[in-house]
């Protein structure tokens, strides 16, 4: 099970039955707009509060997501969900109206992957068939608790992210069909004493860094083994830093095989700054539109690096800097 230092090989390498991936009305004018699942059109999505509407999402995605695996929430052994909300309200609300047996976790915006492996985990060591892993983000409740009210209207600069109103979800089993979950390489926190809130893809970027390095070392894989590797939330900034840091770290995966979930999601939309972040960032393109360019053969290896910043408005508003970390999970797609 274990290689190396901080990497799991599942020998069973657990099925993706089922992913969901639900949006915003900011998301519909994206580029992977026809990868969502479904994407409303306001952010309050018919509710009294930003929070309210960010469950709604979250909701839909877990919902979807069982559906699309042929599996009722009855037969659905474990949950994984965290979010950005305080206490993770997102998830532990929806764990109760789904009321399936529930683990709440915590990465930011690396949450996805974190919970993707943790959910292949217990599906490879039998400790459960079938594990729903699940997270969401949504950008005005995001800005009133980390930064600025929205109706503030405060300016950014220019390394600031658009938090992603959006909600991802996988169903994880131990047989189907679907791509396959291959590996995970769980990361360390890593800090660089950067503390500006507005540039959290430069302090990410050495935490992807630090677990592209334990990956492909505890595997013993060459450089350019996946057909793509994908940085969730990074953005312009940190995806520019990590192209940079990744030669000089003797790591040459090929420059057209190195992406960026922020980056994709809102293509060269200016207004999104440096690109897009959030737990729902990384959920939805890789459940949505990398899940459907698999299925699609178009890539038959893939690895996932979730980019988390671990900060709260309390340790910022403390002067502390930001803790980062990866976590990242290869997926196969499924044999023919």
């Amino acid at each position: 099970m274990r290689q190396g230092h901080q990497s799991w090989v599942f020998s069973t390498k657990p099925v993706i039955a089922g992913t969901s991936a639900i949006g915003g009305p900011f998301e519909a004018q994206g580029p992977l707009a026809d990868d969502f699942d479904t994407l409303h059109g306001h952010l309050m999505i018919g509710q009294d509060s930003w929070e309210k509407a960010e469950r709604v999402l979250l909701e839909e995605a877990c919902d979807k997501a069982i559906e699309k695996a042929g599996l009722t929430k009855e037969q659905i052994h474990f949950m994984l969900a965290g979010d950005l909300m305080n206490q993770s309200i997102s998830s532990n609300f929806s764990a109760r109206t789904l009321a399936i047996p529930f683990l709440g976790i915590f990465g930011a915006c690396s949450t996805s992957m974190e919970g993707l492996a943790m959910a292949a985990q217990l599906v490879d060591s039998q400790s459960a068939d079938y594990v729903l892993a699940a997270t969401s983000s949504h950008n005005a409740a995001a800005e009133k608790q980390y930064r600025y009210p929205t109706e503030y209207g405060s300016q950014k600069p220019p390394t600031a992210q658009w938090t992603v109103t959006g909600a991802g979800a996988a169903v994880v089993a131990n047989q189907g069909v679907g791509p396959r979950i291959q590996a995970a390489t769980i990361g360390r926190i890593v800090d660089m004493g950067m503390s500006d809130p507005f540039n959290m893809g430069a302090a990410m970027a050495p935490a992807a860094l630090a677990t592209l390095e334990t990956h492909f070392r505890d595997l013993q894989l060459p450089s350019d083994h996946y057909d793509l590797v994908v940085t969730g939330d990074l953005g312009k900034v940190g995806h520019g830093i990590l192209s940079e840091l990744l030669p000089k770290h003797n790591i040459h995966i090929p420059l057209e095989r190195y992406v960026d979930c922020g980056m994709l999601i809102y293509g060269d939309n200016p207004n999104v700054w440096s690109g897009g972040s959030g737990c729902g960032c990384c959920a939805t393109v890789t459940y949505g539109h990398l899940m459907r360019k698999m299925k699609e053969r178009e890539w038959k290896r893939i690895l996932v690096v979730a980019t988390g910043a671990l900060l709260s408005p309390i340790s910022y508003q403390q002067g502390e800097s930001i803790p980062c970390i990866a976590h990242a999970v290869a997926i196969e797609a499924q044999q023919l």
